[in-house]
């Protein structure tokens, strides 16, 4: 019996043989993919190449340079990574600890007290050894449904207890389970069909762990490249051993605490560890007082820029600064000037959207003590005007300046670096579904965003999700590469918004038609947020980063 698919990439039409596996579709199709097929969009629903198709179907087939493509991608060679270390140290497990620049940072630990590991050098020669090992073997990685009881039997002498637990928890009654070479795990994503496509990858000792670098999606031949990012890698260790000290590094345990009704507790101290960190970024301007004029704060989307301004504010109040503050979003050009990307779109993202000279000139103005007025910029005109606000600095005042672009130098080339102190702001998300697979930070902050342009702008979760990819390379262009130029980061995750925002995000994700590509990852994100609790926002106070998105904050926006 023949059944219809529409293969999408091609808009082809074609009668294949019921039953038929996608990866047989996809030798029998051209497909236009340039790179090897990972997996498939099947009516908008990511499915392993393994999957067989009944019924008719629209189907897109997915290379390394799409989101899910690479999503699964990075994810399968965590899998192989973890394989490999439980082959050559069965008395060893794999810990990823968070996304670096170019790839996860991870470490390797004993599971049992009194066994020695070898060198750092020896474990990543063994170890990247048997990688390629498994990669020549071309091993499938297979994907079963099974009973969650069985699934947690099935795991009882692996080394993953954060795992097991998550498991404990569900509700449902089957789950989706996956092997590679007889090694089980529950992975947050579908896997690539075998380790042979697994071509680009490395894996490097790194400060106290290592790095398993992965390849850049664009030029999925080359690795991406690597940075060293010192500040960043600080700031996500300090978060990481502060969630270790609060025991609330995974999922698991940050629901246990709601449903031991302790999660007021929690909030109540990461609350509490934001101002302190607010506290002692004010008290390294402080010491810096007789140079510094400028406070220069940026961060990518959802980052929590605006809230940290104003609470920084309030700080360097407390120290006796006068503050003012400024925003670059007043300093855009005029549409007619504003530079567009190659297929016409305007582009808001690049720095030269702004009108850097007046910027530069009203700075210098500031410094010289003159009164200077400020441009407001009128988004429906798309054009700045002059509504009579004033800035005038004095001896005791500060400016600060908040933008996505605020650490590039090419923004304030003219003024002296000795009047600036940069701070970097994002949400470097440190609570993890389970040992292995992190939650990433971009997630986080696309979570924050797709609530905050509901409640403030009106957008639905679909239209911010097909704005997501552009704000995401954007980022990439205009924002990371100078995050390392800040003289402090300040990280604006908090343990427990997940369980906060799970309520509000979940009810506009599940609005997304499944008509829309976007489907497939509001499935993903809804995927994850049903293994949190839930958490009342009776708690949270006006002042905090949260209510940026969710509303009723103290501060003015």
């Amino acid at each position: 019996m023949q059944i219809e698919v529409i293969i999408e990439n091609t808009g082809e039409r074609r009668m294949v043989e019921q039953g038929i596996e996608l990866s047989e579709l996809a030798s029998q199709v051209s497909h236009h993919c340039k790179y090897p097929v990972l997996c498939a969009l099947v009516n908008n629903k990511i499915k392993m190449m393994s999957y067989r198709v009944f019924k008719p179907k629209s189907i897109r087939f997915v290379d390394i340079t799409h989101r899910q493509g690479y999503r699964i991608y990075i994810t399968s060679l965590c899998f192989l990574l973890y394989k490999a270390v439980r082959d050559c140290y069965p008395k060893a497990v794999l810990t990823v600890d968070h996304w670096m620049v170019s790839g996860f940072f991870c470490k390797i630990k004993p599971v049992e007290e009194g066994y020695e590991l070898p060198s750092q050098l020896e474990i990543v020669r063994t170890v990247r050894n048997r990688m390629v090992e498994l990669t020549h073997q071309n091993l499938p990685f297979i994907s079963k449904s099974m009973l969650v009881s069985d699934a947690i039997k099935l795991i009882e002498n692996e080394p993953i207890p954060a795992t097991r637990r998550l498991l404990q928890g569900l509700t449902q009654l089957y789950i989706e389970m996956f092997f590679l070479g007889g090694t089980p795990h529950k992975w947050a994503t579908r896997l690539v069909p075998s380790t042979g496509v697994l071509e680009q990858w490395d894996l490097r000792s790194f400060a106290n762990g290592y790095l398993l670098q992965c390849p850049d999606p664009q030029m999925p031949e080359k690795l991406d490249l690597y940075q060293e990012a010192p500040k960043l890698f600080n700031i996500f260790q300090e978060h990481h051993n502060w969630a270790e000290l609060l025991h609330v590094p995974t999922i698991d345990d940050l629901n246990e605490e709601v449903r031991n009704h302790r999660e007021n507790h929690l909030i109540q101290v990461s609350e509490a560890l934001h101002e302190k960190k607010y506290a002692s970024i004010a008290d390294m301007i402080d010491q810096r007082r007789d140079k510094v004029r400028m406070v220069l704060l940026a961060g990518p989307s959802s980052s929590g820029k605006t809230t940290s301004c104003r609470r920084l504010a309030v700080q360097l109040s407390v120290l006796g600064f006068d503050v003012k503050q400024l925003s670059l979003d007043d300093y855009f050009l005029p549409r007619d000037k504003t530079p567009k990307q190659p297929n016409g779109d305007y582009d808001f993202e690049a720095i030269e959207a702004l009108d850097i000279p007046l910027l530069n000139e009203q700075l210098q103005q500031m410094f010289d003590g003159k009164e200077v007025k400020i441009p407001t910029y009128d988004f429906k005109k798309g054009e700045p005007f002059f509504s009579g606000k004033t800035i005038q600095l004095k001896k005791e005042s500060i400016l600060i300046v908040e933008g996505i672009h605020a650490l590039n130098p090419k923004l304030t080339a003219e003024i002296d670096d000795e009047l600036k102190f940069k701070v970097y702001v994002s949400a470097l998300t440190q609570i993890a579904l389970d040992e292995q697979n992190i939650i990433r930070s971009n997630d986080n902050r696309l979570i924050r965003r797709i609530v905050r342009d509901n409640n403030f702008r009106g957008y639905s979760a679909l239209a911010t999700l097909q704005r997501w990819p552009s704000v995401r390379h954007g980022e990439h262009k205009h924002i990371f590469p100078y995050q390392e130029n800040a003289d402090v980061m300040f990280n604006s995750a908090l343990l427990y918004e997940l369980g906060i925002l799970r309520p509000f995000v979940e009810p506009l994700l599940k609005m997304v038609p499944q008509s829309a590509e976007e489907y497939a990852e509001s499935t993903r994100l809804l995927s994850m947020l049903e293994l949190i609790e839930p958490i009342q926002t009776k708690h949270i106070p006006p002042t905090s980063i949260l209510r940026e998105f969710l509303g009723e904050s103290s501060f003015e926006y």
